[in-house]
């Protein structure tokens, strides 16, 4: 049994259909675990039905997402995976955790430790831009040399391409309680 979970039909291109012969499709509320309807927005749970050596028992993908009738095939669909109930995001098929950007950002002497992540739609792909600041004592040309070696190595250790740029010190929201790290503009 391979990574096969579902599969988008070609002629109508409107959700994956699960493989319901072999995988037990759920959708639960994140916080409760309490399943939900189906057309009703939750976390996507599998249940592999024939694996035997590791068995797949109410697996959380921690996807959001919703269940939906089949179309081209009796199967039920599901829609697109429009957020996550963990921190990590999912770009060009890569998994990203801010964490690891994070990480990145302060190794650079040079920059502050506060970033924003903003993802955004490039004609039909996902896109990740990256605002960073330069620390007041920083000269420009060291901030500049920074945002290039985080540009980088984002693509060297995670292997995305993102935009990274320098914003002047305290542009970058702060918050009282957790910070907002990412924006998702893609919806």
């Amino acid at each position: 049994m391979g990574p096969g979970v579902a599969n988008e039909c070609a002629e109508t291109k409107d959700g994956a259909h699960i493989w319901e012969d072999a995988f037990l499709p759920e959708i639960v509320d994140p916080d409760t675990f309490a399943p939900l309807a189906d057309g009703e927005n939750g976390e996507f749970v599998l249940t592999a039905l024939f694996k035997q050596a590791m068995p797949i028992i109410r697996y959380r993908t921690k996807d959001l997402t919703r269940l939906l009738p089949g179309t081209a095939f009796s199967h039920r669909r599901f829609e697109r995976i429009n957020a996550r109930t963990d921190d990590m995001m999912i770009i060009r098929g890569v998994n990203v955790f801010p964490s690891q950007i994070e990480e990145i950002i302060l190794q650079e002497p040079a920059l502050s430790p506060h970033y924003q992540i903003t993802l955004f739609k490039k004609g039909r792909m996902d896109a990740i831009s990256v605002a960073v600041e330069g620390r007041v004592e920083s000269a420009e040309d060291a901030i500049s040399r920074a945002v290039k070696d985080v540009s980088s190595h984002i693509k060297a250790r995670i292997g995305i391409s993102a935009l990274v740029e320098a914003q002047p010190p305290g542009s970058i929201p702060r918050s009282q309680g957790k910070a907002v790290r990412v924006i998702d503009m893609r919806v």
